[in-house]
């Protein structure tokens, strides 16, 4: 996530709570596979199988642009702003 562009909507947090969380400061970030909030720019996270298609959708409806669903093998962007 980038979170510049986050607008805080939290429509990720709606479409994937599992992944996604808003911190106290507005922003939403991704969590890790232990549920811990990681803050750092440019933080990313595996997502599990089951979840992609709510991430997918987070990536899509997001206001800000700011998800970026990446393939692991090649960093590739699947979806997001900068997906082919």
């Amino acid at each position: 996530m980038d979170q510049e562009l986050c607008t805080g909507d939290g429509i990720c947090v709606q479409y994937a709570p599992e992944v996604f969380e808003l911190d106290i400061d507005g922003l939403a970030y991704v969590k890790s596979a232990d549920d811990e909030l990681l803050q750092e720019p440019g933080a990313t996270t595996p997502v599990p199988l089951p979840l992609l298609t709510d991430v997918r959708d987070s990536a899509k409806e997001c206001p800000g642009d700011c998800i970026h669903v990446r393939r692991v093998s090649d960093k590739v962007e699947v979806y997001g702003p900068d997906a082919g």
